[in-house]
């Protein structure tokens, strides 16, 4: 019985081989497999006498069938027994050569399954086998092809049949016409000859010692007679390839007086081939296996052939191979191997081939034969050793190559040579020069992607190379070393090669360091021996120099400077302590910065420290003399380095201060000035700098030597010759005359002042002051710079004692000068800037300025940087990029500077005359029309105020007089339309009213905390918003009011009001707020003015909308109001709707007074309930359409003017007055808003708003935002009401309603109830105290005629219920009563709603459920048994809420309904609707905690839904998912099985992840252990499921099944009706998706389990 049931699943899965999809296939594949691990022979048998039954089976499912076969007998192949495998072999031999065609996967399959028997019983195959392969009879394709794999895949049992093999094949060959027949012949020669091969290399091991190679050798020298002479001629590529291949192996076997023989046709016929094929991989591997052959047999006739290979082999190389297609890599290295036997046998004439080919004109054949050379340096070293000269001399022309893959093959090249010894030959420095020179080849900023075939290498990758080449060779060829050390120096200094410093100088290190640790450290570098080599002095040049630019190259500085640490011994031995201390030092300082970080002036200052300290260890004149010529020396090669040129001349400079020989400081000055390159900027800067640091040791030496070059013929104009290049000398004269200039500055600041003072006049201004009259620029500013230096230098000298600067006002008049000549229209050059610095060094030294001259200088000054244009818009800014950021800069640069100059004319006369004469000149700029200008003036006036106050030391109270005028200039400017002005003006009141408590007597660091309040206002006048604007303006008119002396504050006042006529349209503010003030006194005066002045002000404010307008507006509205509030009220409730902006502000003003704004308040409340919210009317009465629902006017306007009022933050007090009312009513208005239009009147008007607004106008100048609100009926509900939320001080509700989405839902007509809910849980939360006079005014609105208002009052109730706080306010029984009596209400949504609040008792007052649990039940119940509930929305309700009371009920109140429920609750498992199914599984969820008292028949209520609930975890719902595992969790203890019970608890938590078979596969072990019983229960459960319209469920339910029958034990077995199951499951493998057709084929492989 159980072989038939075997065979009849394994019938079952072969039945369904003929599925189409292949995952289905390979699971039929496994099946078989899996049921083959546990019967191999039954399997076996079975798969056997069905392809013998199915004869007609077609081949494809045949396929599967044996491959399961091949996979079983090589699983199992100790266990068969032989009568199995010969059934075995028989039927995969006839499956085999069954049709005389070749069909590949068929035929292939049966022969694998033979190869697979084969390993074990390769007698019974060949018996097989051999029977149909019979002597000249042409056997079948697959017949050969099992020859030749099983002598692979068992060389020993395999070799000894060879020889029969041959003998019956070698004839055959002759009967081969089909081309695949010739094919499959070469495949059998080529793998019996690689088996043969082994066997003979493994003959210790083999079965048969006495095996020779010559048993074979006349049968393969007959094939390969065949193949050679016939079939490689053949026209057919793949036989040919297929013929190639077998000739490589077979030649290791063929008689060596045969190969000898042959070798003369047998090479040119292969290399023939080169031409016909473009695949040459198995060409080369072949011939290079015949090569070695003919080797190992020392064949004499390879030295004829040898030409021919090389001049085929050679292009071989040549053609580029593609990574992409890696044949072509694999044809490259067999042709390098070619080339490896073919240089070992004859060196002489592979080089004699190669070498010439290095001159080729080719690129590819240069970079081809440079890779073969580098193969045959590696591979045949011994060969090579005497040929070392003549292949380094035929180096030379590839070293001079410009081709970027030539120079990386030469590189690599270079490499192999290093490792063999080559480059310690004569000719070794010049490929070492080439590596240098290729690390030194300039690296792209940006490398460009480049295709792998690219015709071209980038320099940067060469370079790379190149670079990682020389750290190898100095690093870890050790016979390099003395190769390299010390002959690598000679690179350092030559500028050509600056690229490769930061490699030159890691590989120097690394070699040093070898060097010392051999102990050769006093002689590092020999002189005596290596002439060529740069002197120490070059040597400590170079690196300091570069070492100036740390960061380029790849980081030079670091490296340079540790290379100068290693040399310290041969470059002084003194200097070993100091340098060894400060060089990690700096090295560090590099290290710890980067390139943005690293500040160049000290970087620079330090390294010249360290030269300073160098020179000083080391002490010897003569030494410092050589250094300093070679600095000079070098001064030329940084020429295009400007950087670098300039830090060489600070470090010549250097090194002549620290130089005793006067004569040779005065011979290297003159050079420098001789031979500097002056229309250089850099240059320029450089020499000056030199001199200026000279100077502080050789001042006499440095003054004379810049008085001779005044002197020379260099500044004298030269007629004659050359006049053509006369406007060029002119302009090289003036650069010359701009460094001569510029030197004399850096000397006067930088030479010791006791001996520089007395020579300023004397003997430099003498030879500046000449310059003064020219257009040049580079003059111009070299003259400023130089002037200002030297004012700095008096400066700082004149500290010492008196000095009297007689030349001051002409260098003053001088840069008003250059100020002047400035184009006034832009800012081009910063002669401004350097100017006012300049002056500012001046106008402290003595003797004072004259009035007229300080008068000039100021107003020049001002003129010159505060009309200048504003700079450009962002926008524009971008576009010209750098241009435009550099003019900023240079911009902010010179308004400092402006500020400074200002400073230092101010400080001289710290007094209320001076400070009012400065603003003489100020206070036209500060009231300018032009923004850019009073934004300047504003802004430097704040400076000087600031700067006046912190000057002030005030010895006697004295009047400050001017107080009012000035803060009369600046008070307007608080309000000023650039935010800038409005910062800086209140920091100029601040400062003033300090200046005038400082005159009144007080201590400059006294704080009065009232003018410590204009500081906190600052942050106010950052954004233009009116009413913080309008608060800052009165406060600061009030601590101006409280401080300003009273004979000043009408003229204060005045001003104020003059104010109003500012062109800027801000700019009046501070005087409205003085207005306001006045309207408060008098407002009785316009009591008789009241309507006049409403439709007055409506019009201004329609006309200009200006902020203190509208501010003064409100204050006249609130006083009419308080006296007419009735007329106001109609008033502006008579405005068209939608109201505009100022009639919004009118009606906001209204709140300003708490009792006003309540008595506004319930007029309006009255307006609102006074109508029906909206009136019904068909558009389309014929058409039978819905009526439409249009909103009444008075209460949609009243609703409006509610929002305008409550939106005012002074309303507060009122709302809060009136909050319940005003909740009520708005929550019901807007309950009967949903859905409702407005009239027809009023559509057009919202379109357009809404049109503007949508288009950008809204926001416009006119129109300010509450115009542009909705005035849809609905929003304008939603909107009020949010609003007097917030006024009404739950800002909280707001926002939670908001945040979770509320105010959305309550405006849908669909989700209404659900936004009403969320509201009612926010007023519970955050307004409890409110609720009970809102629920005292909402219940009778329980039986409104208005089904919206029943359906939001039952929602606002429900959620109520959700809350503890309904029992805290003893609302609860009222509340609930309320609830239950909706039950019978008309409309479904409310009855569900009623259900839902009643369930929130549950969470709202747990402790409450229990007492009226009989009646919470019944209700709940009754809702389940809902006949009116078509969607069973409320069914689903009281699921749901009964889940939520179950826990607080009575026991006995459940358990007597229990069952009755369950049973109930049962059908919605399977549900269409998602919410169904998880309300009804949570529920049985939560009744299993009842199920104690009857346990046993909740137990078999368990057992009923536990295969529903196991399946649904694989719902496509993610929430019936949850629903699942929760039921499973709560069943889990009622099981009684506590291993199901951890893992449903430990497996189905809500945040765990689920792999659902994994877990399928554990519940159906401990089901089987814990209830096997139940096996046959539980499947006929999944049976029904097979048709579930879920795709998911459908294929869990076969493979629940499987892991049933995985885990039963095999005395259960007998409770399933295995018929019925198979034919289910049979059934179920013709499931449309394929998914459920695997889950089907898997379970069938287990049901061998239970057969």
């Amino acid at each position: 019985m159980t072989e038939s049931r075997i065979k009849r699943l394994a019938t079952t899965l072969m039945d369904a081989t003929t599925d189409k999809d292949p995952l289905v296939q390979e699971q039929i594949y496994n099946a078989l497999c899996h049921l083959g691990e546990s019967e191999p022979e039954e399997i076996l048998n079975s798969c056997d006498e069905y392809l013998r039954q199915h004869d007609k089976l077609a081949y494809p499912h045949r396929v599967i069938i044996l491959k399961a076969m091949e996979t079983v007998v090589k699983n199992n192949i100790a266990l068969l027994d032989k009568s199995t495998a010969k059934v075995v072999i028989f039927l995969a031999s006839n499956e085999m050569t069954k049709s005389k065609e070749v069909i590949r996967d068929w035929q292939q399959a049966a022969s694998d399954v033979l190869v697979a028997v084969g390993q074990r019983f390769i007698n019974k195959v060949m018996e097989e086998v051999l029977t149909k392969f019979q002597p000249g009879i042409l056997p079948h394709y697959f017949v050969m092809q099992t020859f030749a794999n099983l002598s692979v895949s068992n060389v020993f049992g395999m070799v000894p049949f060879l020889n029969s093999i041959l003998g019956t094949m070698l004839p055959m060959l002759g009967m081969a016409k089909q081309d695949h027949m010739k094919s499959v012949f070469c495949y059998a020669l080529q793998h019996f000859s690689e088996s043969i091969q082994e066997y003979l290399a493994n003959l210790d091991k083999a079965p048969d010692p006495t095996v020779r190679k010559d048993t074979f050798s006349n049968e393969i020298f007959s094939a390969y007679e065949v193949l050679f002479n016939s079939w490689l001629q053949h026209r057919e590529a793949k036989l040919r390839l297929a013929v190639v291949e077998a000739m490589g192996p077979m030649s290791y076997l063929l008689p060596s007086e045969k190969l000898e023989e042959q070798l003369p046709k047998l090479i040119p016929g292969i290399l023939a081939l080169y031409k016909k094929h473009t695949e040459a991989f198995y060409i080369s591997k072949s011939l290079c296996q015949i090569l070695e052959a003919s080797v190992n047999i020392g064949s004499r006739s390879l030295d004829v052939q040898l030409d021919s290979l090389l001049g085929t082999l050679h292009p071989q190389i040549c053609a580029p191979a593609d990574p992409a297609v890696p044949l072509t890599v694999k044809n490259h290295t067999e042709v390098l191997r070619c080339f490896t036997v073919l240089a070992c046998s004859f060196p002489d004439r592979v080089l004699a081939f190669l070498l010439p080919k290095l001159e080729s004109s080719n690129e590819r054949t240069r970079v081809g034969t440079l890779l073969i050379m580098r193969q045959i340096i590696n591979s045949a070293p011994s060969q090579m050793e005497i040929k070392k000269p003549f292949i380094l001399s035929s180096m030379k022309l590839p070293l001079q190559d410009s081709n970027n893959k030539v120079k990386r093959a030469v590189v690599q090249v270079i490499s192999a040579m290093a490792h063999h010894g080559y480059l310690e030959q004569p000719g070794g420095e010049a490929m070492m020069e080439f590596l240098v020179r290729q690390c030194a080849l300039p690296s792209d900023a940006q490398p460009k992607k480049q295709p792998p075939d690219a015709d071209d290498l980038t320099s940067d990758s060469v370079q790379s190379i190149s670079v990682n080449t020389l750290f190898l060779l100095s690093t870890t060829v050790d016979r390099m070393n003395n190769v390299l050390w010390p002959y690598l120096l000679e690179f350092v200094t030559p500028v050509q090669f600056t690229n490769a410093l930061t490699p030159l100088c890691k590989s120097l290190m690394s070699l040093a360091v070898k060097k010392q640790e051999e102990g050769e450290n006093a002689s590092l570098i020999r002189y005596d021996l290596n002439a060529n080599l740069p002197s120490p002095y070059a040597l400590t040049t170079r690196l300091l120099v570069v070492s100036s630019q740390p960061y380029v190259g790849d980081c030079r500085g670091a490296a340079a400077l540790r290379l100068l640490n290693v040399l310290h011994y041969s470059v002084h031995p003194a200097l070993e302590q100091l340098w060894s201390k400060r060089v990690p030092l700096l090295v560090e300082h590099i290290e710890e910065n980067t390139e943005k970080s690293l500040s160049q002036k000290e970087w620079e200052e330090k390294l010249l420290l360290f030269l300073q300290e160098t020179l000083a260890a080391v002490a010897d004149n003569t030494w410092i003399c050589h250094f300093v010529t070679e600095m000079c020396r070098q001064l030329n090669s940084y020429n295009g380095f400007p950087l670098e040129k300039n830090f060489l001349y600070k470090c010549i400079g250097t090194t002549l201060g620290a130089c005793a020989s006067k004569d040779l400081v005065q011979k290297q000055l003159q050079e420098l000035l001789e031979t500097a390159r002056y229309h250089e900027e850099a240059e320029r800067e450089g020499l000056a700098s030199c001199f200026g640091i000279c100077a502080i040791n050789h001042l006499e030496e440095t003054l004379a030597k810049l008085e001779d070059f005044v002197r020379s013929d260099v500044f004298k104009k030269s007629v004659g010759l050359f006049s053509i290049f006369k406007d060029r000398s002119d302009n090289e004269v003036e650069k010359i005359k701009s460094t001569l200039i510029l030197c004399y500055g850096y000397v006067a600041v930088s030479a010791p002042k006791e001996l520089v003072l007395s020579r300023i006049e004397a003997d430099i201004l003498k030879n500046i002051f000449q310059y003064f009259n020219t257009k040049d620029l580079t003059l111009k500013l070299c003259l400023i710079r130089s002037i200002c230096m030297i004012s700095q230098a008096i400066y700082n000298g004149a500290k010492c004692g008196d000095f009297v600067f007689s030349r001051k006002a002409e260098l003053v008049a001088q840069m008003v000068e250059f100020i002047k000549a400035e184009p006034p229209e832009a800012m081009r050059t910063p002669v401004r800037q350097r100017a006012m610095i300049t002056c500012t060094y001046l106008v402290v030294l003595e003797p004072h300025l004259s009035d007229p001259d300080r008068t000039e200088l100021i107003d020049t000054c001002l003129a010159g940087v505060l009309a200048l244009p504003p700079p450009e818009p962002a926008k524009e800014r971008e576009e010209n990029g750098g241009d435009a950021s550099h003019k900023e800069v240079l911009y902010g640069d010179t308004l400092s500077a402006l500020k400074d100059l200002l400073k230092s004319l101010l400080q001289r006369n710290l007094t209320p005359h001076g400070l009012q004469d400065m603003f003489a000149h100020l206070g036209p700029w500060i009231k300018s029309n032009k923004e850019h200008e009073r934004q300047r003036a504003v802004e430097v006036s704040a400076a000087l105020l600031e700067f006046y106050l912190s000057k002030l030391n005030v010895s006697t109270v004295i009047p400050f007089y001017n107080l009012g005028v000035l803060i009369a200039l600046f008070s307007p400017r608080c309000s000023d339309s650039l935010a800038s002005v409005r910062q800086d003006a209140v920091d100029c009141v601040y400062c003033l009213l300090y200046i005038q408590l400082c005159y009144e007597g007080f201590a400059r660091d006294h704080r009065d905390e009232m003018v410590e309040g204009l500081k906190a206002l600052k942050k106010g006048l950052e954004e233009p918003d009116f009413t913080v604007l309008f608060r800052t303006c009165n406060n600061i008119a009030m601590v101006i009011g409280k401080r300003v002396p009273p004979d000043q504050l009408m003229s204060l006042l005045l001003a104020m009001f003059e104010g109003l006529a500012d062109p800027d349209k801000n700019c009046s503010r501070a005087a409205t707020v003085m207005i306001n003030s006045l309207l408060k006194e008098r407002g009785a005066v316009l009591q008789e003015k009241v309507p006049d002045i409403m439709s007055i002000i409506h019009s201004k404010l329609e006309e200009v909308d200006e902020e203190h307008i509208r501010k003064a507006a409100q204050q006249t509205v609130y006083i009419l109001a308080s006296q007419h509030k009735s007329v106001v009220v109609s008033s502006l409730l008579g405005s068209p709707l939608p109201f505009d902006s100022h009639t919004c502000a009118m009606w906001r003003s209204l709140a300003t007074e708490p009792t006003l704004a309540s008595r506004i308040l319930e007029q309006l409340l009255e307006k609102v309930n006074s109508d029906v919210p909206y009136k019904e009317s068909k558009s389309f009465p014929l058409l039978g359409s819905a009526a439409e629902r249009v909103a009444t006017p008075l209460p949609l306007a009243a609703t409006c003017a509610l929002y305008e009022i409550m939106s005012a933050p002074e309303s507060g007090p009122a709302v809060l007055g009136l909050y319940p009312p005003l909740f009520v009513t708005l929550l019901l208005r807007l309950s009967c808003t949903v859905g409702v239009q407005l009239p027809k009147n009023l559509q057009s008007r919202e379109r357009r708003r809404s049109s503007s607004s949508s288009g950008g106008g809204g926001g416009g100048s006119g129109n300010h935002g509450p115009a542009s609100r909705s005035l849809q009926p609905c929003s304008c509900a939603v909107e009020t009401l949010k609003v007097m939320l917030v006024r009404g001080g739950s800002e909280e509700v707001a926002r939670a309603v908001g945040s979770a989405g509320g105010w959305e839902l309550m405006a849908s007509a669909e989700r209404h109830h659900d936004g009403i809910a969320v509201l009612a849980g926010a007023m519970a939360r955050h307004a409890g105290p409110r609720l009970p006079l809102i629920v005292k005014n909402l219940i009778p609105t329980l039986n409104s005629v208005f089904d919206s208002q029943r359906i939001t009052t039952t929602a606002f109730f429900a959620e109520l219920l959700n809350s503890n706080v309904v029992n805290d306010l003893i609302l609860l029984e009222t509340m609930m009563d309320n609830m239950t009596g909706r039950q019978k209400d008309a409309c479904t949504l409310v009855r569900m709603l009623a259900l839902r609040g009643l369930g929130n008792i549950a969470s709202g007052s747990p402790e409450k459920v229990r007492k009226h649990g009989a009646k919470l039940l019944a209700s709940m119940v009754n809702g389940m048994d809902d006949k009116d509930d078509p969607h069973n929305l409320v069914a689903l309700e009281a699921m749901s809420s009964l889940s939520k009371l179950l826990d607080h009920l009575e026991e006995r109140d459940i358990q007597s309904m229990l069952l009755h429920i369950a049973i109930r609750i049962r059908p919605f498992f399977d549900s269409e609707q998602p919410d169904l199914r998880r309300s009804s599984i949570v529920l049985f969820g939560n009744l299993t905690k009842f199920s104690q008292g009857n346990c046993e028949v909740f137990f078999e209520q368990i057992l009923n839904g536990l295969v529903t609930l196991l399946l649904h975890l694989q719902d496509p719902k993610p929430e019936v998912v949850k629903a699942c595992k929760f039921a499973l969790r709560m069943c889990g203890p009622n099981m009684g099985c506590d291993g199901l019970c951890d893992m449903f608890l430990n497996h189905l938590r809500e945040d765990r992840s689920l792999h659902y078979g994994e877990f399928m596969n554990n519940v159906c072990k401990h089901l089987m252990q814990s209830y096997p019983e139940m096996l046959n229960r539980l499947i006929l459960t999944n049976l029904f499921y097979f048709k579930s319209n879920w795709v998911d469920i459908r294929a869990a339910a076969p493979m629940f099944i499987g892991f049933l029958v995985l885990h039963v034990d095999e005395d259960q077995c007998q409770q399933v009706d295995l018929d019925q199951l198979i034919s289910a499951l049979n059934l179920l493998l013709k499931d449309p998706v394929p998914s459920v057709r695997v889950k089907v084929a898997e379970t069938l492989g287990r049901l061998v389990r239970i057969l």
